[in-house]
């Protein structure tokens, strides 16, 4: 049977078919979570048979509507869904689950017709928001964006950034469908059947909501037409269903979350059996140019003289300016302090690409998520210390392969009279451990310009952490020197130095008055600048630590996870390690000026030169 045009009865028997396929996938694995896919497939059936406009033959069609299963662990449902619609066959069905198969217990990328990963419960929605941006706003094409959510993941406080920013935008080609169930995990959802609680919460925020039978086909395609007839705002499709539904063994039943089926084989018969294959038509969808490709010139990035007083956030929102002018396809994300990140330098240039996030960091980081899974290149920017809050984004964007810039100022106790509560003093720990990332922490205003259009370069792939700092450093190098990503600067070096300080961003800065100071006191002190936190350059650590026998990590970042132990790391592989010694912010900061922040958590001049004397001092008791 071939499924072509919206028809009850016969999404009725596609949504039959997908069940049967549900439980087929989770008895081959022996595990997953087929009674919550159950539940939703007749919303998925009415979905494929009219309404996403698909070609599974080019999966990144640029005019195509966009599926985001929310509720990941449904993942059998969207397996028999691609299946239906002829992306993937029957053997390929019955691998979930299994090592080496594409179709993994929560969907990835690692499939093409999967352009986020989804599992963390209540990202679906913020994720959507970013692509329905993209739609609108830069490439002005008619696809919706539908989202498929559950029930238990509205709890989430991601998803309801999500409804008001996507309020606030009057994004009516975004589609959230809600598989009201009613029990989550362990039992029953915070507001069970009651879909008016999720109506009237969606409707605070602006959208239209449509309230429905989760298993009457015909009333969910009335319920599907209507949201593709409303042009301004998102609609809610809010389903009442039945978890396991068709199966009585487990319809409606608790304790059967995250199990295969007791009995699949009566479960298959009590469907009706396997039968015919049923096959979908998906429509197509409409011509659409694809986004635009970045310009082959190179941006003509600003220039800064040696020894002027530059900050690197102020670099950072010049090059992303300048980076703008010849890369269409870039775009800049800010959480409402764009004045301090200085994205607002971007934002007065390239209006028509700049997004205002507010202070919601989970959305700021899920819409550029969004945004780069339909071809765009953003820049997300705000604090550090509040890019915390959207780590779990973060990670599954590593988990979604996807590529993104992420951008975290006033970092450190260097911001002075503000106080720990604004500090990033965990952020590089963060961003080193995200898989696949690159951390990049410029000391002066050229480096920091030069890395940002490195952030942007086609062949880097995977999250990238550019760690800008609030007050202005004399700048060190020229204006045409480059900076590779995994790189690294030697800044003072001469024969017979006791001693490498291996330094970043503002302790780079101290490292040299340091050295000053230790010159005087008769210890040699070489700087290096590991402006590459990860990758970190390994063969220039090594090569210092063999020519000084001794090495100092400075660093405005708490001691674990940072700067100090990129460079132990180095010396993991068994090669001889030499003398390592690690100074770091140890202490609760207060408010304080910079110097006084410095001073106090021991990362400055003065404490780099005791750290270092002490360091040469014992190794040459022990030798004498």
């Amino acid at each position: 049977m071939t499924v072509a045009a919206v028809d009850p009865r016969r999404t009725a028997e596609l949504g039959r078919r997908l069940r049967v396929d549900v439980v087929r996938a989770a008895a081959a694995a022996g595990s997953g979570h087929p009674t919550s896919s159950m539940s939703a497939a007749d919303l998925m059936a009415v979905l494929l048979g009219g309404h996403l406009r698909y070609d599974v033959d080019r999966p990144d069609h640029p005019g195509a509507d966009r599926l985001v299963l929310s509720k990941g662990h449904a993942s059998p449902l969207l397996y028999a869904a691609l299946k239906a619609a002829g992306a993937i066959d029957d053997e390929e069905l019955l691998t979930f689950r299994k090592e080496g198969s594409r179709l993994e217990g929560h969907p990835t990328p690692m499939l093409p017709w999967v352009d986020v990963a989804t599992g963390s419960l209540g990202q679906g929605p913020a994720i959507g928001v970013g692509m329905a941006l993209a739609g609108k706003r830069l490439a002005h094409l008619p696809y919706r964006v539908w989202v498929l959510c559950g029930d238990s993941e509205l709890a989430e406080g991601a998803v309801w950034e999500a409804f008001e920013h996507a309020g606030y935008e009057h994004l009516a080609n975004l589609t959230v469908i809600v598989d009201v169930n009613r029990l989550g995990q362990r039992g029953p959802t915070r507001h069970g059947w009651d879909l008016d609680a999720y109506a009237r919460r969606a409707r605070a925020f602006g959208w239209h909501t449509v309230e429905v039978d989760g298993h009457d086909t015909a009333a969910v395609e009335a319920a599907y037409t209507a949201a593709e007839e409303v042009t301004d705002r998102p609609t809610a499709v809010l389903a009442r269903t039945v978890k396991g539904s068709g199966v009585a063994a487990v319809a409606n039943r608790e304790g059967m979350h995250g199990k295969p089926l007791p009995d699949p084989d009566a479960a298959i018969a009590e469907l009706g059996g396997t039968g015919d294959e049923v096959r979908v038509e998906l429509p197509a969808p409409p011509p659409a140019a694809d986004p635009p490709r970045g310009s082959a010139s190179h941006p003509a990035l600003p220039l800064y003289d040696a020894g002027d007083e530059v900050s690197t956030r102020d670099a950072y929102g010049q090059a992303l300016a300048a980076l703008g002018a010849v890369r269409p396809d870039v775009v800049a994300l800010d959480g409402e302090v764009g004045d301090s990140t200085r994205t607002e330098l971007f934002a007065k240039e390239h209006p028509e690409r700049y997004f205002e996030c507010y202070i919601a960091e989970q959305q700021l980081v899920a819409a550029a998520v969004g945004m780069q899974a339909c071809g765009w290149t953003p820049f997300a920017a705000t604090f550090a210390a509040f890019l915390t809050r959207a780590h779990d984004f973060v990670r599954m964007a590593a988990v979604s392969r996807a590529s993104l810039n992420l951008v975290g100022s006033h970092a450190g106790v260097a911001i002075g009279e503000d106080g720990p509560s604004q500090m990033g003093l965990e952020d590089l720990a963060m961003f080193r451990a995200v898989h696949g990332s690159t951390v990049l922490h410029p000391c002066d205003a050229n480096q920091a310009a030069r890395l940002v259009a490195a952030m942007a370069a086609d062949d880097l792939t995977g999250v990238r952490y550019l760690r800008t700092m609030r007050g202005a450093r004399p700048v060190l190098y020229g204006p045409d020197e480059d900076f590779p990503i995994g790189g690294s600067r030697l800044l003072r070096a001469a024969a017979g130095d006791d001693v490498t300080i291996a330094a970043a961003g503002a302790t780079v800065h101290e490292a040299l008055a340091a050295a000053d100071l230790l010159a005087a006191a008769g210890v040699g002190a070489r700087v290096l600048d590991l402006y590459s936190v990860k990758p970190v350059d390994a063969a220039a650590v090594r090569a210092a630590a063999e020519q000084t026998g001794r090495v100092l990590t400075v660093e405005d970042h708490r001691p674990e996870g940072g700067l100090g132990d990129a460079v132990a790391e180095v010396f993991a592989d068994g090669r001889p390690v030499p003398r390592l010694a690690r100074l770091a912010v140890r202490t609760m900061p207060g408010s304080a000026t910079e110097t006084q922040q410095l001073a106090a958590a021991g990362i400055d001049a003065a404490a780099i030169t005791a750290a270092a004397r002490d360091l040469v001092a014992a190794d040459r008791a022990r030798t004498a």
